[in-house]
């Protein structure tokens, strides 16, 4: 009979352990995530960014050196992520591929324009700072117009300040949310362990020995906990990075390592906090009010 009893209770026991650990592994897995997210608005937002380009259409008189100065000044410029020259030929190719047909044919002659793309550095992709740069490259000669989205630039630079407030509203939110969580786990499992708690005041223990046994335990369930989410956390990294290959994921080798220590420390201390204080709650308590 004791020894079913036992069983039982070591089953009880291992199954409370068990939803701690999950609990706290969902929790922390779904806090990196979030992370993850923080972290990465701003490279989202650039890549956006970056994919809209500036065309500088030029003069048929152009010289082929000013062309090619052109060039060489806007590879070099601080604002140029990358450049792309096309050729009025290449233009007229491409667009008689779009249409699904010889548009010169008719015409009999080619309208189209040698021009340059020019994709900017994130940074500097803002109303102002594009405005200043098409105004400047207008003012050559042999540049006949700059042509760049400007409501595009607006609408994205607007949508990415919003993003990234209520991105920072959320974190908050869920990091608050994710410290109740982990410590409704803790205290739910030292609860079931009152009567062992009142039983070693009552013999003598003192608070801190009391505490000891109970604070390593949880520390060890939020370690394996943390150990769960971290290993969650870096395979949803591998396939993100595999599947968008463009943002590089995994580029910023510090700031991961920042981020998953930061979530394997919070394992720890909150754990350790929880603990510290649900026992400090059930010391407190008097013997009669263990059964409420």
């Amino acid at each position: 009979m004791t020894t079913s009893f036992e069983r039982y209770q070591k089953r009880r026991l291992i199954s409370s352990y068990f939803s701690v650990v999950i609990s706290i592994s969902l929790v922390l897995f779904l806090l990196g995530m979030l992370g993850l997210l923080v972290l990465n608005t701003k490279k989202v937002a650039d890549h956006f960014k970056e994919q809209i380009a500036l065309t500088v259409y030029l003069k048929d008189n152009a010289k082929e050196v000013e062309i090619e100065q052109l060039k060489k000044s806007l590879a070099m410029a601080d604002y140029t992520k990358s450049t792309t020259y096309v050729s009025k030929e290449d233009a007229a190719e491409a667009h008689s591929e779009e249409i699904g047909e010889d548009f010169m044919e008719f015409l009999g002659y080619n309208p189209l324009q040698n021009s340059i793309d020019v994709y900017m550095n994130a940074d500097f992709v803002s109303s102002e700072q594009v405005d200043q740069i098409a105004e400047d490259l207008t003012s050559k000669n042999f540049v006949d117009e700059v042509v760049y989205d400007k409501p595009l630039i607006a609408l994205l630079n607007d949508n990415v300040k919003k993003i990234s407030f209520w991105v920072l509203i959320a974190s908050s939110v869920f990091t608050f949310i994710a410290v109740l969580l982990i410590n409704s786990s803790i205290r739910l499992a030292v609860y079931s362990k009152r009567f062992i708690i009142k039983t070693m005041q009552m013999v003598g223990a003192t608070k801190g020995f009391i505490r000891r046994p109970f604070i390593w335990q949880s520390v060890k369930l939020g370690l394996i906990g943390a150990i769960l989410a971290l290993i969650g956390m870096a395979a949803v990294l591998y396939y993100l990075n595999n599947s968008f290959t463009e943002l590089n994921l995994l580029g910023d080798v510090k700031m991961l390592v920042i981020l998953f220590s930061g979530i394997f420390l919070m394992g720890i201390v909150i754990t350790w906090i929880s603990t510290y204080f649900a026992t400090s709650r059930f010391l407190n308590l008097k013997t009669d009010e263990l059964y409420y």
